[in-house]
């Protein structure tokens, strides 16, 4: 999956999608579950061309990628340097993961909404829960979908 800079700022970076090729072929996908105990046969195994662009993009014209930089999100499984896939149509909702864009800062927090306002909650006891009022210059920019990560 390629991926083009959009945007960069102090704590994400933006990438706009771009397809692996035009016929959409992608990589191999092996068809059997990779087994975490005993082994399989080999002769179990089943090969076909998978597109990572097709299985995490659902809407190209408004997902975008971006980089984790920082630990706000660790308890959520996002990582320093983790890249997320952001789709900006989605609907912002409770609970979920988002990119906000606050007082002039990118930053990715979970959505806390009740009838007492928003709040943006980290995912790590050391950084503190941001309560948006009206003085906050303040957009959900998109909902995190998927997070790619190394495990290297």
């Amino acid at each position: 999956m390629k991926k083009n800079l959009l945007y960069k700022s102090k704590s994400l970076a933006f990438y706009t999608p771009e397809s692996a090729n035009d016929l959409g072929l992608g990589a191999v996908f092996l068809d059997t579950g990779i087994s975490a105990g005993f082994p399989s046969p080999a002769e179990d195994f089943k090969e076909e061309r998978i597109s990572l662009d097709k299985e995490l993009v659902k809407n190209k014209e408004a997902t975008f990628y971006a980089r984790v930089s920082g630990q706000s999100m660790i308890g959520a499984g996002l990582d320093d340097n983790d890249l997320l896939v952001i789709d900006r149509s989605l609907e912002p909702a409770h609970n979920k993961i988002a990119v906000c864009f606050l007082d002039g800062e990118f930053t990715v927090k979970r959505l806390k909404i009740d009838k007492e306002g928003l709040w943006l909650q980290p995912e790590n006891p050391d950084y503190p829960i941001i309560k948006i009022t009206e003085e906050n210059d303040f957009v959900i920019w998109g909902i995190v979908t998927n997070v790619i990560k190394k495990v290297y």
